[in-house]
């Protein structure tokens, strides 16, 4: 169950928390991103537990500042590495993705890398950045740089909708992911929850409550076609967020 309508000064105090969760969220970015920037000379897994370790404390943050926190169905069905199809309402499952699962490489937009300081720390942790105005050489660039992040020991994230949407809506599954997972022949494993009813998209405020996760079994890669595959995991994601999404009009 989401949030009821909040009262005027329910409102206020709500305002008044994502101020101050906002304010945690920079201050700590600017600490941990130099960091990140002078771990350079270091390995890749010091790089990624630096930046990682943002990801968490925004998490644990967002807990006791917002109290809004998470509830995972389906840990168990993470299982050595794969690539991860999920659901994109918030900026939420950015972070959170990084405290439920283990390392990780992202299918993200290159603009992202242009943002200072925060976009040069994260060029750092080797994420898989596409010009999502070019799809043909996106698609070669997913399968052969996913594959190599595959084959070192992570899992590549994806959010196969390729922006976010809002709750109750539902944008084009994009095949990428699913190519990926054919040519590479690593399983994908499914993603859905209902974080966009909480830190809801271009929006401040934060609401509290929980957000739930659900996590689906691992996808065989090797025995359906990519568009299979991209229906199959489509078809569970969405009838789990019919299942935890917020009827409420």
């Amino acid at each position: 169950m989401t949030q009821a309508k909040p009262s005027s000064h329910n409102l206020l105090i709500l305002g008044i928390r994502s101020v101050l969760f906002f304010i945690f969220q920079v201050v700590t970015l600017f600490i941990f991103a130099p960091l990140v920037l002078l771990s350079f000379p270091f390995s890749y897994r010091i790089r990624y537990a630096i930046a990682s370790s943002w990801s968490k404390l925004v998490i644990k943050g967002l807990k006791v500042i917002c109290d809004l926190g998470f509830n995972v169905v389906g840990a168990e069905n993470i299982k050595g590495n794969g690539i991860i199809f999920c659901k994109h309402q918030s900026a939420w499952e950015t972070f959170a993705l990084q405290v439920i699962f283990p390392q990780q490489s992202w299918v993200l937009k290159r603009e992202l890398l242009w943002i200072p300081l925060f976009g040069w720390a994260l060029a750092l942790i080797q994420p898989i950045a596409i010009d999502r105005s070019k799809k043909s050489k996106s698609f070669r660039q997913i399968i052969k740089q996913g594959t190599e992040r595959l084959k070192s020991g992570r899992w590549v994230v994806i959010f196969p909708e390729g922006t976010r949407t809002a709750p109750g809506q539902k944008g084009k599954y994009m095949v990428g992911g699913a190519l990926l997972a054919e040519k590479s022949g690593y399983p994908v494993i499914p993603v859905a929850h209902n974080a966009g009813e909480f830190w809801r998209r271009k929006a401040f405020i934060k609401y509290p409550g929980t957000i739930q996760v659900r996590i689906g079994e691992m996808i065989d890669s090797q025995s359906i076609s990519a568009r299979e595959l991209n229906q199959q995991a489509e078809n569970w994601i969405e009838s789990q967020m019919d299942e935890i999404s917020n009827k409420t009009p």
